[in-house]
């Protein structure tokens, strides 16, 4: 599913404009990169919570040749779904 999918969704279930729906669609998402961007975590009930975690500099190895490589320290983002989430898709 794309962006796109998801505002056409949006156009059936409320009735607003395709224009309009995409507009609500990118100030949600732009709500939730704002709000990562500042190391918060958004909870969406029933859906699952967005997380920035620190990771340290460490050592790593490459692969095809074996030669040891620093990994440098990174934010990244993951995702934990919420106990509803995972019901529903398991059923």
């Amino acid at each position: 599913m794309r962006k796109a999918d998801l505002a056409d969704e949006v156009v059936e279930k409320l009735g607003v404009s395709k224009k309009e729906s995409s507009d609500i669609l990118q100030m949600v998402l732009d709500a939730i990169r704002t709000a990562l961007e500042k190391g918060e975590t958004v909870k969406i009930a029933g859906f699952g919570n967005f997380v920035v975690r620190e990771k340290k500099a460490r050592k790593g190895r490459n692969p095809k040749t074996g030669e040891e490589i620093g990994i440098t320290p990174r934010r990244v983002v993951t995702f934990r779904p919420s106990q509803v989430f995972k019901k529903f898709v398991n059923e």
